[in-house]
């Protein structure tokens, strides 16, 4: 019936004779229209040879709809330093074939002098990451995930007339600051089609100089300076996760299909 319909199209465009020029242009109008939706231009796979990797879908994904290939990342906060009044912020980027970078940025700056009340620390954290099992393979950016991470900070508390400042008074932050790093390992559990919950644990060493002072008569008194190092647990993080990107969703499925059949149906391959 479409190739009926196509050549009883391209015979009426022809028929000219004593036609006016305006319904011939509304005749090639309607058969172009009628032409380019007979014809559906997208690549077609057979769900038994889907392929499982996550990497290999969203390829073939945009090889079908002629696009660049997306890009996963994610924007996060520390729930853990929040309720410590302490801001913070960080960003992943998914690389691809189950490997994504990470930085990590805090800062607070809060103190009351009439109460002898400091409570400063800035500094930040780079990480790389393999995220690996079935949900990871599923969709990036989920599930199972290890890596090494390494950063600095300053920090100066003051707790009534007792104080400690990590590094020298006066110096940058790369002079002073404590150094960690470690190994690490988490989960990010979805609770949302854009928001994932990550819990993560880290091992490691930290260490660094530390500065003791009391207050007495609006002043800060020097007392001692000694080393600090401390090899053990370094990281506690339960951090909310923004996902970003296009495509960059968590995927439902029933019990009925499998992950693979919910992203291919997803993307509308």
């Amino acid at each position: 019936m479409k190739y009926r319909r196509i050549r009883y199209l391209i015979r009426l465009v022809w028929r000219r004779q004593n036609t006016p020029t305006g319904v011939l242009w509304a005749r090639y109008s309607v058969f172009l229209c009628i032409l380019l939706s007979s014809f559906k231009v997208c690549a077609q796979v057979p769900p038994a040879e889907m392929p499982d990797s996550a990497d290999n879908i969203i390829g073939l994904y945009a090889a079908s709809q002629h696009i660049t290939k997306p890009l996963y990342a994610s924007i996060k906060t520390n729930l853990l330093y929040d309720a410590l009044a302490v801001p913070n912020v960080g960003a992943e980027i998914y690389l691809g074939k189950g490997f994504s970078i990470d930085t990590q940025w805090m800062y607070a700056w809060w103190s009351r002098e009439s109460r002898h009340r400091m409570w400063r620390i800035y500094g930040g954290e780079l990480r790389a990451r393999y995220w690996f099992g079935s949900a990871a393979k599923t969709k990036p950016l989920s599930g199972h995930h290890a890596g090494l991470y390494a950063g600095i900070m300053t920090f100066c508390f003051e707790f009534g007339s007792k104080g400690y400042m990590g590094g020298r008074p006066g110096h940058s932050l790369w002079d002073r600051a404590w150094i960690n790093a470690g190994v690490e390992y988490g989960y990010s559990l979805p609770v949302h089609s854009r928001f994932n919950i990550d819990f993560t644990i880290g091992i490691g060493y930290l260490g660094g100089i530390l500065e003791k002072f009391t207050s007495e008569d609006d002043r800060h008194v020097w007392k001692s300076t000694v080393r600090q190092t401390w090899i053990g647990p370094t990281k506690a993080e339960i951090t909310l996760v923004w996902l970003l990107g296009r495509g960059n969703r968590n995927i439902r499925h029933s019990s009925s299909e499998s992950p693979k059949e919910a992203v291919s149906k997803s993307y509308g391959l």
